[in-house]
This record gives C-alpha cells, structure tokens and sequence, in this order.
C-alpha cells in the first residue's frame, strides 16, 4: 500500500495525499521512509525556526518533561513565567500582557475576543489574507473559497484592499473595533505591502480609536530579520498573534496585548487548557536562546535579498516578494506545482500557496551555502523548460 493510500485509509479528506513519509530530521535535513534526504526550505510552514532536532530544544524538552509535564491554568511554572517576560522584551514594551494558546488560529480568536470588549464588535481585514480555519479566524480571512462553504460567519467583518491607502480613511470608521493585519501575506503568495503603509494603518485606528491587530503567525519569531515585521515600520500595535515559531517546533501561540488593551481580558473572559504548556514553553525558551546566541537575524535580511536579487534573473519569473526567509517566487506561467515536484526532485522541499508561485520559509539556520544550492537547483529547472 502506497503512502497515500495508507493515508486516505485513516483520514479525513481536508488535507491533500502526502507523496512523502518524512522519518527523521537534523538541523535543515530532513529523510524520507526511503533514505532521501532533503533539504527543509518550508520549515513546516515556517514552523521549526531553529531546526530539526536542535539540540538546545532537545535537552530543555528532555529536562522539562522528566521535571513537570502539565499543569492547569489554576497554577503557575517557572517556564511560562519566564516565556512571557522574554516576549515582553523582545517586544520591548513593558505594557505588554501575554495570552498562550496552540496555534496562530487560536491566537487570532482571542485577539477576536478581546476586540469584542471595546464594545464594539465590527472588524476590518484586507484582501487575500489568512488568519486560520476555525469560524471566527477564517471570518477575518479574506479568501471567499476558503470562507465559502462554511457561511454564515461573523458578521461585521469589511475586507479592504491590502495596500492600498486610499480606502483606509473611509474603510476604518469609529465603529471599528479592530483592524488585523499581516506584515507580510504568506499564504496568498508572499505578497508585501508599499512603505509607510502599517504607519498609516497605525495612524487611521488611532484616529478612530479601533484596535490595530498584527497578525505575526508567519512573520514573527525573526523570520523577516527583526523578532516582529512591524518593527520594520517602527509602530506599536495594540494585539499581536504569533504561532508557528514560537514553539520552535512544538504546539504554541500567544496573543499580546499592549496598552490599554491590555486590561480587556479579565478572569473568566477566556481560557486554554494546554496554553503556555511547560514542554512546550521549553522549547520556545530554548529557541529563542538559539537564534539570540547564535546571532541568527543577523545574517537573515543577507540572505533574504540573495534569494531576492539572485531568482529574479531567473527566466520564467515574474516577481521575488518577501523579507527575510520568508519568500515567494512567482512565475510567469500556473507551473508553481510544477516546480514544487522537480525541487523536490532534486533534495529541497518547498511549497505552491498558488498555481504561479512558490513559497519558502527554511530555518534560521538556513547558510548562505543552503541558499546557492537552492538557487542553482531553481535555476537549472527553469532554464531546461526553455
């Protein structure tokens, strides 16, 4: 039986067949069932930012879970007092009030929830963008195929254009509860905003007193080469969503509150039974250690504009978009699968969010070896379809 049949005979249908059984990984490699290795340029959807069985979140896994695996919410452990305090630097606000939960999506409802305790309930969201699949997450996502079959969802929820400045003044009004907003789309394809764009955004909502939300799922945790991509535009939001990285592996989100929104929730208003998880918050800690000891985002915003500079030559190319590790090439033609099958091909793994673009988001970790090895391999594809 071959593996997607073994798939299709004990899951549900939501996701795709998985050519791949991924066995063991180390660092940016990973092996498949067969020995291949290949090499992570999709990082579990942005996800292991550190790597693959590194051994500092190794050990702090290890420690934690012969010390204290779970705890309720009615208590507290050392970790997740030390987690939340880390945040608070890296956001570098000491009004900063931390919620943990499991996932982005989870982190986008209770940045929903606290919205709801402005008393105001209308939201504002852009175009093309994806803030999760539960009912209030994929109410602010603004992808109707995605949002179609599961209507009605939220009310109140108006969807500007992302980017465009014009529609700011009239979109955002003073029965806004909250604008949310990614730094940078990664799941339409990497698409980037115009400069100066977040500061206006910022400027609208403090006008009309509404909450601006920054949704970090993707572009947190140093992805972009600064620990937030709001930090690149200097603003201070009111709610940040963060996920994927931040768990350096593991299952963990957080929505931080800053400011005045920092006083919304009070006890009882929310909750989460394996939020701020000791094993989990270890290995967040010890990520985190990682890319500070070993001076990760230093290197990041080089490598970002090496991929950038470099595949935009490329034939068949129509556009690199990103900052940072986390890029989209998109292409003149509906070949991104396409592409996707003959990296693979050739030992890297990356994905298509759309039929013309290619996503990658590898580990900090990522060298400057990785990335010419990568353009060489990407380079060779598109020259022999000429």
């Amino acid at each position: 039986m071959s593996i997607s049949e073994q798939w299709n005979d004990v899951f549900t249908s939501n996701y795709g067949s998985p050519r791949l059984l991924l066995t063991e990984g180390k660092g940016l490699h990973v092996k498949d069932s067969n020995g291949r290795e290949y090499r992570d340029f999709l990082g579990g959807i942005a996800t292991n930012i550190v790597g693959h069985a590194n051994p500092k979140v190794i050990k702090a896994v290890e420690d934690q879970i012969k010390t204290l695996s779970h705890v309720s919410n009615l208590y507290a452990h050392p970790q997740v007092l030390e987690l939340a305090q880390k945040l608070k630097e890296l956001v570098g606000d000491d009004s900063a009030r931390i919620f943990f939960c499991n996932s982005g999506a989870e982190a986008n409802e209770a940045a929903i929830k606290a919205s709801r305790l402005t008393g105001k309930s209308r939201i504002v969201a852009f175009t093309n963008s994806f803030h999760g699949r539960t009912i209030g997450a994929l109410s602010i996502t603004g992808q109707p195929g995605k949002a179609a079959p599961f209507e009605p969802l939220l009310p109140g929820v108006k969807f500007l254009k992302y980017g465009d400045f014009k529609s700011l003044k009239k979109g955002i009004t003073k029965r806004t509860a909250m604008v949310m907003i990614e730094p940078i789309q990664g799941e339409a394809g990497v698409l980037t905003l115009p400069k100066g764009f977040l500061t206006a955004v910022r400027e609208r909502c403090t006008e009309v007193g509404a909450l601006l939300g920054i949704d970090e799922v993707q572009t947190g945790m140093g992805r972009t080469g600064k620990w937030f991509g709001y930090q690149h535009e200097g603003i201070k939001p009111d709610i940040i969503t963060l996920a994927k990285g931040l768990g350096g592996g593991l299952p963990l989100g957080a929505m931080i509150a800053l400011g005045e929104s920092a006083k919304l929730f009070t006890p009882g208003t929310h909750g989460s039974t394996f939020g701020g998880n000791p094993i989990s918050v270890a290995a967040s800690r010890a990520a985190i250690s990682v890319i500070e000891d070993d001076h990760l985002l230093s290197k990041i915003t080089s490598l970002g504009e090496l991929i950038i500079n470099t595949a935009q030559t490329f034939p068949k190319v129509k556009e690199v978009r990103g900052a940072g590790l986390l890029i989209g090439i998109e292409f003149i033609e509906p070949i991104g699968s396409e592409i996707l099958a003959a990296l693979e091909d050739r030992g890297f793994l990356v994905n298509s969010p759309n039929p013309t673009t290619i996503r990658i988001s590898p580990p900090l970790i990522a060298t400057e070896t990785d990335v010419n090895d990568f353009l060489v391999a990407l380079r060779a594809i598109l020259v022999g379809r000429l």
